[in-house]
């Protein structure tokens, strides 16, 4: 064991889970179905080189009970706003409203502030506690980009992490936010990102590599299209015209060709399901702009059309070369038959 594992396994890293944003909790659902690691790994600190872990997550916190009450499990928040928690991990869930466009109320909460019994809301603590964090994850489209709440004519002002805190934020360890996005978000994107930032708060890792909108690159480098197992009817210009079909589901309105997420590749749940992959369109949901630019959703996208159409002439000519090679490849050589002549253009020298 080196010294820096050494140093690991005596660190301990707190998760701190917020899920007051605007959200359903279906991340959180979500993470319970990882396997590639399972939360289960994380939390029990069953992977090599991982420090130890406590999880503080409503879904899961002994704490949230009736033994121990709401409290309890507030305080460790509260103990980390008054720095006596370190080192630890900020994780977001659900899109942050604008609290500054409306006279009265709040638009969502998490416990009490202690000094006047009044609710805190999920940007104070945002406010509070992303400066103090080794990272802040956002996770979910709804964290990441603002997601359903945010959509246009909604009341709320929502927004996703990055809008609050800005883009070019950055942690006191010198981290961005880190988004994983999806809607519901995949669990074992979420439980590897996870793996990585600890490794990383160890230093078991480097620093970790995000695109432009400030997804981990090796979870969402590629395209719907390109992992999906339908692709290659797309490129012959074979297209479904219902559901049910194997053929390529583009024309009945998926957005696979243009959307950034690695779903179809890596399946859903222990790499079974995923959308394209038992019918459904893809609807964008890890990308920024979901859902009102991606709407109205089972529609033809923009641009499909024309590349269509270019694929079906393109590919109408494809599978008319490839039938003729077919027809030669499908059927075996014609030396391989009984009899005292050989035939493979083998010179047999024993004759």
């Amino acid at each position: 064991m080196t010294q820096v594992q050494e140093r690991a396994e005596e660190t301990v890293v707190h998760v701190l889970w917020i899920n007051a944003g605007l959200s359903c909790d279906g991340d959180s659902v979500a993470l319970t179905s990882a396997t590639q690691p399972s939360i289960e790994e994380i939390a029990m600190g069953a992977l090599p080189g991982l420090p130890k872990v406590a999880v503080h997550w409503p879904l899961i916190d002994f704490e949230c009970g009736p033994e121990g009450g709401a409290d309890d499990f507030i305080s460790w928040f509260h103990k980390a706003d008054r720095g006596e928690l370190e080192p630890f991990v900020l994780v977001v869930e659900g899109s942050i409203p604008n609290e500054a466009v409306k006279r009265e109320g709040y638009w969502c909460g998490f416990g009490n502030n202690p000094d006047t019994g009044q609710p805190m809301t999920t940007s104070e603590w945002l406010d509070r506690l992303a400066p103090k964090a080794l990272a802040v994850l956002a996770v979910g489209t709804c964290a990441t980009y603002g997601g359903m709440h945010a959509m246009a004519g909604n009341p709320t002002g929502a927004m996703g992490v990055p809008d609050y805190l800005g883009w070019g934020w950055r942690s006191k360890a010198g981290i961005p936010i880190v988004c994983v996005p999806g809607c519901p978000i995949h669990p074992d994107n979420l439980a590897e990102t996870i793996l990585y930032l600890l490794y990383q708060a160890t230093g078991q890792a480097p620093p970790i590599p995000l695109d432009e909108a400030l997804r981990p690159e090796w979870l969402f480098g590629r395209t719907v299209h390109e992992g999906c197992d339908r692709a290659g009817y797309y490129e012959q210009g074979d297209f479904a015209g219902e559901y049910g079909s194997p053929k390529c589901i583009v024309k009945l309105g998926c957005w696979g060709p243009v959307v950034k997420c690695n779903v179809p590749k890596r399946g859903w749940v222990n790499g079974v399901g995923g959308c394209p992959n038992v019918g459904g369109i893809c609807i964008g949901c890890t990308m920024p702009g979901f859902p009102d630019k991606f709407m109205p959703f089972m529609d033809e996208p923009p641009g499909a059309t024309v590349s269509t159409l270019a694929s079906g002439i393109y590919g109408n000519a494809i599978r008319a070369l490839r039938r003729v090679t077919v027809k030669t490849v499908d059927e075996e050589p014609k030396w391989r038959t009984p009899g005292r002549r050989l035939l493979t253009g083998y010179t047999a020298e024993w004759r």
